[in-house]
């Protein structure tokens, strides 16, 4: 492409150029240094940079804002989008579209992070703002291979039937232009219904059909798509429209998409122009306000595993206080490599972590490789029962923990890893306190690990003590 890039300057940034300059004097470079870098390593070393620094280094020099303008440093972006502030709500519309207007044209990943809407006329705004700028992105016929529509919260109030509707029509009609050429697509905390949900994925679906196999969607994140009420795996089109995507390899969604028939659906993928297609990685996503009770049955995950070669599955539980619920989802032919759990509950609750790690957890110990826990088990002793746990995974590479636990327990974790665990290169414990005065036991924390001056330099270790508020 010949087109040339509209210069990086406002009114805000004449002095950006004498203020860099004053950076690289700070950090010991002069300009006669970075003056002799080629442009390959300076256009590397620019990708780095957010919108101001690249604003400050495009009035440097004339060689750097020459270099500033290559269509290389433009293909990814990030738009975040506020609108609830009606001071910055019309500069940030003209921003936005100046940028799709200027550089669009060289855009192929592009994100738009928004904060969801709370009344009509900020709704409004937004839908007005996004769709201007996908209409943009249509006209100058960007190349996109992803995009990420993130945090829309479509089941607001604010988002009245007809926004709703203008919008999923704008968007459907966006996917149908540009769907055949993506290769990634998130839409995660949409929070849409259920018919209109669906009309958007099969429309992604169909744009599969009319491309090559060199423009397969292989990524694919749906995590709080539909609305929390909506207990997708009672519909059998779901798993029918994401069975005809037959590129995917990487697949995230709410546990309430889950169902036998999906599993079964991930399983049949086609011979395309690569040897053999098949599904890398299914992330699972379960809270307690959406729909989790349904039954999966331990086959339907053993023969999606056997079809589906060194296939990883993480799964994210977060405020699921029930034993009985937890031990359907985690069923032990599931190749989990990844779990996350946070539970914060009231002592008063009937509720145990035990199960947890005595029984469900030590299931996975021969695939297990990354654990987060966030705990609030002020009335339950957990040390012994996270100590037993991790000596019984042998895989595990990552433990984040969060939870009340006595600061000796830090030591016997570092002492696992020091003698049994070389594959456990991260630990990072965070040890709540409910004393008004935290400062002892931090000062007890850190004269337990100072005789561990020289830990293995692949060893990530950090250990702190603050109060659990």
């Amino acid at each position: 492409m010949n087109e040339e890039l509209i210069p990086l300057q406002n009114s805000e940034d004449e002095d950006n150029g004498e203020k860099m300059e004053e950076v690289l004097s700070d950090a010991g470079c002069s300009p006669e240094s970075w003056a002799i870098l080629p442009v390959l390593c300076l256009t590397h070393v620019f990708k780095f940079l957010d919108e101001g620094d690249r604003r400050s280094a495009d009035l440097v020099c004339q060689r750097w804002h020459n270099i500033m303008r290559s269509p290389s440093l433009w293909r990814s972006h990030t738009f975040h989008l506020n609108v609830r502030s009606s001071k910055y709500r019309h500069s940030e519309f003209h921003s936005s579209v100046a940028y799709v207007q200027s550089r669009g044209v060289y855009l192929e990943r592009l994100a738009v992070l928004v904060n969801p809407p709370s009344t009509y006329s900020t709704a409004w705004r937004m839908l007005r703002t996004i769709k201007t700028v996908f209409d943009e992105l249509t006209r100058v016929r960007a190349s996109l291979k992803s995009i990420s529509l993130t945090n829309l919260e479509l089941d607001r109030s604010c988002w009245t039937s007809g926004l709703r509707n203008s919008f999923v029509i704008f968007l459907v009609s966006f996917l149908r232009a540009q769907g055949s050429k993506l290769d990634s697509v998130c839409l995660n905390g949409m929070k849409i219904g259920m018919i209109q949900g669906l009309e958007m994925l099969t429309t992604l679906a169909q744009s599969q059909k009319r491309t090559n196999h060199r423009y397969y969607i292989s990524t694919l994140h749906l995590k709080g798509f539909f609305s929390g009420e909506v207990p997708v795996y009672r519909n059998s089109n779901m798993p029918r429209t994401l069975g005809f995507m037959k590129g995917l390899t990487h697949l995230s969604l709410s546990y309430s998409c889950l169902s036998d028939e999906l599993l079964k659906a991930l399983q049949h993928r086609d011979q395309g122009w690569r040897d053999f297609i098949h599904l890398k990685t299914l992330s699972l996503w379960c809270s307690l306000n959406v729909p989790h009770g349904q039954v999966i049955c331990g086959h339907s995950w053993e023969s999606l595993a056997s079809c589906c070669p060194g296939l990883k599955v993480k799964i994210e539980v977060d405020q699921i206080l029930n034993t009985d619920r937890l031990a359907r989802i985690l069923l032990p032919e599931i190749p989990l490599v990844d779990f996350s759990m946070t539970t914060f509950y009231s002592p008063n609750e009937e509720w145990s972590h035990r199960p947890l790690f005595y029984v469900m957890l030590p299931q996975f110990r021969l695939t297990l490789k990354f654990l987060t826990l966030h705990l609030s088990n002020c009335s339950e002793l957990l040390d012994d029962e996270l100590l037993k746990l991790v000596r019984r995974c042998d895989r595990l590479e990552q433990l984040r923990v969060w939870a009340f636990l006595d600061v000796r327990t830090v030591q016997r974790l570092l002492r696992i890893r020091l003698a049994q665990r070389s594959l456990l290169n991260t630990i990072r414990v965070s040890v709540y306190s409910v004393e008004e005065d935290h400062e002892e036991q931090k000062e007890q924390l850190e004269i337990l690990l100072s005789t561990y001056r020289d830990l293995p330099p692949e060893l990530d270790f950090f250990a702190t003590v603050y109060p659990y508020v």
